[in-house]
């Protein structure tokens, strides 16, 4: 899997920033913040399965969804593109959900974080997008990925866009609570409260809890939300995700210039 390299003072930088998440639950973009750090040693973990080899599940999806742009459906500069795994894909009432807003799909299903992050140069960085909304990490956690690798994942995944966009706003969708996944609940838990931490101390970052609003008042998911598969969304959820992201897509279009 790429990784970006970095000094020791990037290390020290990382180091601190795990520190402060681990201990930090919410996550609220300070005015002013330090620049984005490069993943530390520790978090970064050889995943199950990495680059080249998983180059040979998703690359033909890739070039679909590059044939698909050469047709004249591709996303315009300066965007909101939405990027992640199935749940990303799946939301088909995308355009309709945020009228007046530039947004395009860029989901490919059963993805993980290491995948948008590997195919960034071609499906989202060429089309300089004002906002990148991301979801993904339950396939990860799924596939034994630990909380802190999945927090090094969406790090260099934050650090690839930031590097090649630096005024771009990152928002993260919280990892949602699926019934069928609920025996992975605590480390989808640690994973969003880490990533919420660190983004707090990054600029143009912002942190969606999807999560929350997710569970019923006995603390288990809502039914309501997913299909028969306990995994994927049903509309009511994709509204709820809608009403939680607006105010988000709003606010940074309002700074656009």
């Amino acid at each position: 899997m790429n990784r970006f390299p970095s000094g020791p003072p990037l290390l020290y930088l990382a180091s601190a920033g795990l520190l402060f998440f681990c201990l930090s639950s919410r996550a609220q973009t300070p005015a002013s913040a330090p620049a984005v750090s490069a993943p530390s040693a520790a978090q970064q973990q050889k995943p199950l399965q990495s680059y080249p080899e998983r180059a040979e599940v998703w690359e033909k999806t890739i070039a679909d969804i590059e044939a698909r742009d050469k047709t004249g459906a591709a996303p315009s500069l300066g965007a909101i593109l939405f990027i992640g795994s199935s749940s990303i894909k799946g939301w088909k009432s995308l355009a309709a959900d945020f009228p007046g807003l530039p947004v395009f799909n860029r989901g490919f299903g059963g993805s993980q974080i290491q995948d948008s992050t590997y195919y960034a140069g071609r499906i989202l960085l060429p089309f300089q997008p004002r906002t990148v909304v991301f979801y993904a990490g339950d396939n990860d956690i799924a596939a034994g990925h630990t909380h802190e690798q999945v927090v090094g994942d969406f790090q260099t995944f934050a650090f690839k866009v930031r590097a090649a966009l630096p005024d771009a706003k990152i928002i993260f969708l919280a990892i949602k609570p699926s019934p069928s996944r609920w025996k992975l609940q605590p480390r989808i838990v640690a994973a969003n409260r880490a990533i919420a931490g660190w983004m707090a101390s990054q600029p143009n970052m912002a942190f969606v809890d999807v999560h929350t609003p997710m569970l019923g008042p006995d603390g288990q998911p809502r039914k309501e939300l997913f299909i028969g598969d306990g995994l994927h969304m049903t509309p009511t959820g994709y509204r709820l995700w809608t009403s939680l992201l607006a105010p988000h897509l709003k606010a940074a279009a309002k700074k656009a210039p």
